[in-house]
C-alpha cells in the first residue's frame, strides 16, 4: 500500500494547477512584450538616433520684455553652420548660425512626443528619445516626428541674436 500512496503523491506533484498555469503563461508573456519595446526604443533602427550625432552645447537666454529671447553669440555659435541649444524662461530654441550676421531658430520640443531635441550631426537636429531628425530650417527629414518644428525671425547685432517668440 505505501508503494500506491508514494505513486499517487508523486503524481499529484507533478499536476500543474490551472492557476499557476495561467500565471506562468502570463508572466512568459509579460517578459517577451517587455523585451520587444526595450528593444524598439533603442538599437540602430531607421528611427534611432544613429550616425556622428553629437550633444548640442547649451547657451542661456534672457526674456526681454514678452516678445523676445537675446543670446550673446559666444564661441559655441561663431562659425557658419554651428548651432546649439538655447534654454530661457521665454521657451527652449535650437539655434545656428547661416552666415556671418544671421541665424535661425526654430522651437526645440520635439512635435513627436514632446522631448527636447538635444543631438545634432552636420546639418539635422536629432530627438534624442525616438530618433526624429529635422533640418536646419525645422522640417522633418526622418520620422517618427510628421510635423516640422516652428520657426522663429532672428536679428542679430553687437554680438546679441534675438529670437522673435
Amino acid at each position: 500500500m505505501s508503494d500506491t500512496f508514494a505513486r499517487a503523491r508523486s503524481a499529484q506533484e507533478e499536476t500543474v494547477s490551472r492557476r499557476r498555469f495561467c500565471a506562468a503563461a502570463c508572466q512568459a508573456a509579460s517578459c517577451a512584450a517587455l523585451a520587444s519595446i526595450a528593444s524598439a526604443c533603442g538599437g540602430d533602427g531607421p528611427t534611432s538616433p544613429s550616425g556622428q550625432v553629437t550633444t548640442l552645447p547649451r547657451l542661456s537666454g534672457q526674456l526681454a520684455g514678452s516678445t523676445a529671447v537675446r543670446v550673446t553669440a559666444t564661441s559655441a555659435v561663431a562659425d557658419v553652420g554651428s548651432a546649439a541649444l538655447v534654454e530661457s524662461t521665454g521657451g527652449v530654441f535650437l539655434i545656428s548660425r547661416t552666415g556671418a550676421n544671421s541665424f535661425s531658430a526654430i522651437d526645440a520640443v520635439c512635435t513627436h512626443e514632446g522631448c527636447t531635441v538635444t543631438g545634432a550631426t552636420a546639418t539635422e537636429y536629432v530627438c534624442p528619445c525616438h530618433g526624429s531628425r529635422y533640418d536646419r530650417s525645422g522640417h522633418v527629414t526622418n520620422g517618427p516626428a510628421k510635423a516640422s518644428l516652428r520657426q522663429y525671425a532672428t536679428t542679430f547685432a553687437d554680438g546679441v541674436v534675438t529670437i522673435s517668440i
